[in-house]
């Protein structure tokens, strides 16, 4: 499956989203894995917001290029 961003046409009948196509569901998970990173964050009280989400994405996408490898 190819993941769809938002593109802020959202819709809420049915099960899937007609603006970026996702399940509602997926939706609500993504929704709720990012208010916990942020959540995390803030208990932090990081000051380099920027560098912290940055260094956060790198991480999860050099994790998930290992699992995808087989590592």
């Amino acid at each position: 499956m190819k993941f769809s961003p938002c593109v802020d046409k959202c819709t809420y009948e049915g099960t899937h989203c007609e603006g970026c196509g996702r399940t509602h569901a997926e939706i609500a998970a993504n929704k709720k894995l990012v208010m916990e990173v942020v959540n995390f964050a803030q208990e932090q009280e990081y000051e380099n917001i920027e560098e912290f989400a940055n260094a956060f994405g790198q991480s999860v996408l050099k994790k998930l290029k290992k699992a995808a490898a087989g590592k």
